[in-house]
């Protein structure tokens, strides 16, 4: 399991893509979420907009399971 470190109070599930290195542009996190399966804390979602706060953990299909931490 990586940690995925913010500096804010929450991190949209977009953004969180991105820094987690599964999608390449925060662009493409529309049609990823289309595609992949994301399970957050036990229950799936594909709202990109959907707020993640530390201690957050998030499953991503084909890329691997995150917890989300803070610096």
């Amino acid at each position: 399991m990586k940690e995925i470190a913010i500096k804010t109070e929450y991190i949209t599930l977009g953004q969180f893509l991105k820094l987690s290195d599964c999608i390449q542009t925060g662009g493409h996190a529309k049609f990823f979420l289309q595609e992949n399966t994301v399970v957050i804390n036990g229950e799936a979602d594909n709202r990109r907009g959907r707020k993640l706060y530390a201690g957050d953990k998030v499953e991503v299909e084909g890329c691997g399971v995150f917890t989300v931490g803070r610096e």
